[in-house]
């Protein structure tokens, strides 16, 4: 037997002695990128964008929080309408609402007890009694509050949703004149004020809305104030004996990108900025939308609708007036539970498989940490109801189990160990129907566990992409739902596990279905729209691995 100081002993230990630098080295690489990749995302921004004002002129106003809609009769309390505007008062002078029949509580009456002025309007629709209803409603509203309802807005964007023909809307505005001292006015699109150009003869103010995230050729920020001065002064043109405002203006903090036109943080606060600079070098009379996050809009309009708010539907400030603004301002707390992620996934792998290179292991288990904490961090918060939210706690523990299943694939492969045989799709589809008929035993889970839930994923992806294909104004790109699986592609291709051949159909159908529609999505949202192209990006990369499985086993000579 070699003593401790012999060169046998010594050639024994020196695999060990080289693998715990690289471990160290491994250890600190991904911790390092872990706060780099949380970080540079949400570092501070905009600080030198200045704010010229502290206080708006007005602000679209819906009080409804979590839980309430107007589309089921949900409605907040007067306490809690008293609560909000005196939370937004400090903030703007006026408040503009769409509706006069709401819940037990009058607007304009506790606006006037907190100082505010008043835009009241009237929702219009197909009903017509109904209509009728809010219209006696707005009228005993502003006759009733003459010093608090500075103006009244018959409608809302009715011709944009084609709701009512031009006729009736002016029948509706002349009652309203004929029964009222505040200035009289509608409330659309700017485009429809250029297309009905005949409907200023029944307004007293001339309200049109200017969104450019909304554009038929939607516009970025950068190029955004140029846009919103040129239609202000195309419609001054238009109509030179009627005064204009801005019914509506503002920007997202979420959702999907449309072209150049990103929602953010960042961007809504660089746009409010420049816009209350524009305004008062242009001499705007401007709402900007909307005082908070309306999170039962996202019915409607998906994640975007629901960001409009300069106040969270927790009603917290999404970013001071003036200053640097974070994406996300809880980022260090992600990059926080990404790291003990990482850690708990890294020292569980390699204490079971003690012979598997340490440093692989810890870059693997680094990414995947990343990954959940990216899922949860995107999927979540975004889960606007019961039905978001169960989709959401489904699709985490269904990553979750995927990171477990490939790190223990992972430290198998890589201890030269036996890994369990490939399946194919019709194998996982097979499994699938016999899960949700109850006739799935899981006793040999371990054969087929990884591999199903994989293509179960891929699956999911081709039919998201299909909606993102052919519905897609109102979906997001959904990153953070396949945050795990990209992972897995990527480390199964460096590994060199992705097998070939012996798939078919359902291979097919999946792969081709994903592949196509990705391809198809990336060329129709256009080159300016780099969320999009990214996510065709991911989406090609999960259907690579069952495209590559197209074709029968090669057979042995």
């Amino acid at each position: 037997m070699p003593s401790p100081r012999s060169p046998a002993a010594a050639s024994v230990r020196a695999p060990v002695s080289r693998s715990v630098p690289a471990l160290a080295a491994a250890l600190a690489l991904a911790a390092l990128a872990t706060i780099l990749l949380w970080w540079f995302p949400n570092r501070q921004q905009a600080a030198d964008v200045p704010m010229q004002s502290a206080r708006f002129n007005s602000v679209s106003f819906a009080p409804f929080r979590d839980g309430q809609s107007p589309l089921r009769d949900i409605f907040p309390t007067a306490a809690q309408v008293e609560e909000d505007i005196a939370l937004i008062a400090p903030r703007v002078r006026a408040i503009r609402s769409y509706a006069s029949i709401e819940g037990s509580y009058e607007v304009a009456e506790i606006a006037g007890r907190h100082g505010l002025k008043m835009w009241k309007g009237a929702w219009l629709g197909r009903d017509l009694r109904q209509n009728d209803r809010e219209i006696a409603a707005l009228i005993a509203t502003a006759n009733r509050h003459p010093d608090v309802v500075e103006r009244v807005v018959v409608g809302n964007e009715v011709l944009l949703r084609r709701d009512l023909p031009v006729e009736e809307l002016a029948r509706q505005l002349d009652r309203v004149k004929a029964a009222v001292r505040q200035p009289v006015t509608y409330a659309d699109v700017w485009e429809f004020w250029a297309q009905f150009p005949e409907l200023a003869e029944h307004v007293d103010i001339i309200t049109i809305h200017i969104l450019p995230y909304w554009e038929d050729e939607p516009l970025g920020v950068d190029r955004a104030m140029a846009h919103t001065r040129d239609v202000y002064r195309r419609m001054k043109a238009m109509f030179p004996n009627k005064p204009i405002a801005i019914g509506e203006i503002g920007w997202p903090s979420a959702g999907r990108w449309r072209e150049a036109a990103v929602p953010s943080r960042v961007e809504q606060a660089v746009f409010m900025r420049r816009f209350i600079q524009l305004s008062q070098e242009e001499g705007f009379d401007y709402n900007f939308i909307e005082a908070f996050d309306q999170v039962w809009k996202y019915r409607n309009e998906g994640t975007v609708g629901a960001a409009w708010g300069l106040w969270t539907a927790d009603r917290q400030p999404k970013f001071d007036l003036s200053g640097p603004v974070r994406e996300n301002p809880w980022w260090a707390w992600y990059a926080a539970a990404a790291l003990a992620l990482s850690g708990v996934m890294f020292a569980a792998t390699a204490r079971l498989w003690p012979r598997a290179p340490g440093w692989p292991l810890a870059l693997l288990a680094a990414a995947l940490g990343n990954a959940l904490a990216y899922a949860f961090c995107g999927g979540w918060p975004y889960a606007f109801d019961e039905h978001l939210k169960l989709a959401a706690i489904v699709n985490l523990l269904g990553q979750s189990l995927l990171a477990v299943l490939l790190l223990r694939r992972a430290g198998a492969r890589l201890s030269g160990d036996p890994v369990e045989p490939v399946r194919n799709g019709a194998q996982a589809s097979a499994n699938i129907r016999a899960l949700f008929r109850g006739r799935m035993w899981f006793r040999d889970w371990r054969a087929f566990a990884f591999e199903d839930l994989l293509f179960l994923f891929t699956f999911t992806a081709a039919l998201l992409q299909l909606m993102l294909l052919f519905d897609p104004r109102y979906r997001d790109f959904p990153f953070p739902t396949f945050a795990v699986p990209l992972v897995a592609i990527i480390a199964r291709a460096l590994l060199r596990d992705l097998p070939r051949r012996g798939g078919g159909w359902a291979e097919w159908l999946a792969g081709g279905t994903l592949l196509a529609c990705a391809i198809a999505s990336a060329v129709m949202e256009g080159s300016h729209n780099l969320q999009a192209l990214g996510w065709s990006a991911c989406a090609i990369g999960l259907a690579i691995p069952p495209l590559l499985r197209v074709g029968p086993v090669a057979r042995a000579d």
